[in-house]
């Protein structure tokens, strides 16, 4: 997933997100605990809390793309994988607690060949 594709007039665009991600921008909103309307209206798609949210879930998306094999196993593996040493919390979960940082650090290690 190329981040270059997903930008539209300097934001990360949640419909271009969506098709990449073969869903919906309520789904994403959703999955980011964000308010369905906030893909909705152009003024608050721009906002720093949206944008963070969907750049952090785009940054692990990349991250685990290269291990599952595509953006829609990796948005699946998102949404639904339980991680150990997080009270089996899934990364969108950790993500809408401001815990981005803690999944990446997760995944550091694991591909650095450590343990969870």
């Amino acid at each position: 997933m190329r981040f270059q594709e997903l930008v539209a007039d300097e934001v990360f665009s949640p419909t271009l997100v969506a098709q990449a991600l073969r869903t919906t921008k309520a789904e994403i909103a959703n999955t980011l605990g964000l308010e369905e309307d906030s893909f909705v209206r152009d003024s608050r798609v721009g906002p720093r809390k949206t944008q963070v949210r969907l750049r952090q879930m785009l940054e692990i998306l990349d991250r685990v793309d290269a291990g599952t094999g595509s953006p829609l196993a990796a948005y699946a593996w998102f949404r639904a994988e339980p991680l150990p040493g997080f009270g089996d919390a899934t990364p969108d979960q950790l993500v809408r607690e401001g815990k981005a940082d803690h999944v990446r650090a997760y995944l550091d290690r694991i591909m650095s060949g450590g343990y969870a």
